[in-house]
């Protein structure tokens, strides 16, 4: 996937690179409990952007974690991509909710 910066009335193609730089700073952020970048994670996932591939299990685990830390829009995205998904996907996507936190936990420990 190749986005597009459009400064002028010319599209320039943002190298491969710097969207996956920009996908790893969301995940060491959300490592360290920022509720932004959790939920920078789910709008990647569930949009396919930003260098991710379109995952609703993951999109969903991401939104959980930013609204059990606040994010106040996170909830209700998380709801609407759980229209879209079984509840198997929804629990798998909840059980990966509990493991990032969990071993978010052992390393404090």
């Amino acid at each position: 996937m190749h986005l597009t910066a459009i400064a002028t009335n010319r599209a320039t193609v943002i190298a491969p690179a710097i969207t996956d730089l920009t996908l790893a700073r969301a995940l060491a952020n959300a490592a360290r409990g920022d509720a932004n970048a959790c939920f920078d994670l789910g709008v990647a996932f569930s949009t396919g952007d930003q260098g991710a591939a379109c995952d609703l299990i993951e999109a969903h685990k991401w939104f959980n974690l930013a609204a059990a830390r606040g994010h106040e829009e996170a909830a209700d995205c998380r709801a609407d991509i759980a229209d879209e998904m079984t509840a198997r996907e929804i629990a798998e996507a909840q059980r990966r909710a509990r493991e990032f936190l969990a071993a978010e936990r052992r390393k404090v420990a």
